[in-house]
């Protein structure tokens, strides 16, 4: 299992790189466009920032841009690359031509169908919007469920993203998803509980320690 931050924001990454938790960093282009610089710049800080993988996701609409932006993605980020290509059959074309060159992930999946082409299109990560699909299908975390039955027995790893409570979280993990990945605040609450804090705080008052 890993824990990533989803964010282009390199001061978030670089909080999270210290925490030594947080194994990588996905990215999309809304995100992208949230920072200072220009993509290829903000890339280009955020591999530095982490010792895990770099999600880039593909914004070019037809085949043959597709593939070149996933070659230059390659290039500026290097081996922690991992592409993020669209659920769509032209997605799927472009993961089975990319999938030997460069680790594929397809993301926004709406069905379990939709995960196996992704399996047999050559990814390695099945990505799933959890809380966007119970807005718009009903259930998210059965989407995630219904993906790890299909995906069961191959080496296709499922993602969940669109993570808002950290009770969503825990659920989609034991829904079968093997990552999470989300904003820093997102990371922050999930770490967090009341209760471990008022004990802690309990300890302190009566405790002693190694001076």
């Amino acid at each position: 299992m890993a824990l990533y931050l989803d964010s282009a924001i390199a001061s978030e990454a670089e909080i999270v790189k210290h925490w030594g938790w947080v194994k990588g960093i996905t990215t999309n282009p809304t995100l992208l466009a949230q920072s200072d610089s220009p993509p290829e710049t903000t890339l280009k800080k955020l591999v530095t920032l982490t010792n895990g993988p770099l999600y880039y996701q593909l914004v070019a609409a037809d085949k043959a841009g597709m593939l070149a932006e996933g070659r230059k993605a390659f290039e500026i980020i290097g081996s922690p690359t991992i592409l993020k290509i669209p659920a769509t059959p032209l997605g799927f074309e472009v993961v089975a031509d990319l999938s030997s060159e460069i680790t594929c992930s397809v993301t926004a999946i709406y069905s379990a169908a939709q995960a196996a082409v992704a399996r047999e299109a050559g990814a390695k990560i099945a990505i799933a919007y959890v809380n966007r699909a119970t807005r718009l299908l009903g259930d998210g975390i059965a989407l995630v469920q219904e993906m790890a039955s299909v995906l069961k027995g191959s080496d296709v790893e499922i993602l969940a993203a669109s993570i808002k409570s950290p009770q969503e979280a825990a659920a989609s993990l034991q829904a079968g998803a093997h990552h999470l990945t989300l904003p820093l605040a997102m990371l922050q609450a999930i770490a967090t509980h009341e209760l471990s804090q008022k004990t802690v705080e309990e300890f302190a008052q009566g405790g002693i320690g190694l001076q």
